[in-house]
């Protein structure tokens, strides 16, 4: 996994983001072994402490499961899986409808805008 972190927030909500990004993305699998607490750490670069916490807040989301000599797991919960990609879905939707809005476009013209993106990016095919 490659792992990019922003100054503007804090490293283990980024961690936490960055690994829902993986489990809905598909690039964790359904059931999938986590490396260790320590072993992500490294890999990104971070403090365990702080990965623990990321990933302690997964697994109150419901994201991630712990078994007790086995590690940690990524849920094999679809309807989890499913509804963490829709929120994530809308915030994406959120944020591109408000950077729209402060470009001076009305919501009625952004699908035209959108339809005449993806026919560019066909036709260049």
């Amino acid at each position: 996994m490659e792992w990019k972190f922003r100054s503007d927030l804090p490293i283990y909500s980024q961690l936490v983001d960055q690994i829902k990004l993986g489990i809905v993305s598909g690039s964790l699998l359904p059931g999938e072994r986590l490396m260790s607490v320590r072993d992500m750490a490294t890999e990104a670069g971070v403090n365990p402490n702080t990965m623990q916490r990321a990933l302690q807040e997964l697994e109150r989301d419901g994201m991630v499961y712990s078994q007790r000599t086995a590690g940690r797991f990524v849920t094999e919960n679809m309807q989890v899986i499913e509804r963490e990609k829709k929120k994530l879905a809308e915030e994406q939707i959120r944020s591109f409808l408000e950077a729209m809005k402060k470009l001076g476009y009305r919501q009625e013209e952004i699908p035209a805008l959108l339809k005449e993106k993806e026919e560019k990016e066909n036709g260049d095919s």
